[in-house]
């Protein structure tokens, strides 16, 4: 299931794309628009700005804006960087792989076959998704 810190993630990086000009949104803005507490907001915008999909201004004007384009975001960042990994199980896991210690063998493994395909079923969504698709 999706984490709500996911969800509200990819909420607030559609509502800045939906923006026309491009400018600096508050974070209270976009909390108020998307129904999001606007604590948890300010922590899911600092970490987006942090691994460089957002900008941030401070002062009179200031706020939140995306740094590139929404067709350059792709959601296999997005997620990973709001969800964590891909994968539901870390043997089948790309970047954070772990082999299962109640697992003997891999390549036998039911479950394992099983969620190599959700994984690869699932980037290949994310991967031919960028953030421009979700506003289209």
């Amino acid at each position: 299931m999706l984490s709500k810190k996911t969800k509200y993630g990819l909420k607030a990086l559609t509502f800045l794309a939906q923006q026309k000009d491009k400018a600096p949104v508050q974070i209270a803005e976009i909390a108020n628009a998307e129904n999001i507490s606007q604590k948890f907001l300010e922590t899911i915008l600092l970490s987006l700005r942090k691994t460089g999909f957002l900008g941030s201004k401070k002062g009179k004007g200031g706020g939140y804006y995306l740094i590139k384009d929404p067709a350059e975001i792709q959601m296999t960042a997005v997620m990973r960087v709001l969800e964590g990994p891909i994968s539901m199980v870390p043997c089948v896991s790309l970047n954070f792989y772990e082999k299962c210690s109640d697992c003997p063998d891999e390549a036998t493994c039911g479950v394992h076959k099983l969620m190599l395909q959700v994984r690869d079923s699932n980037l290949e969504v994310y991967r031919n998704t960028s953030l421009a698709d979700l506003i289209a």
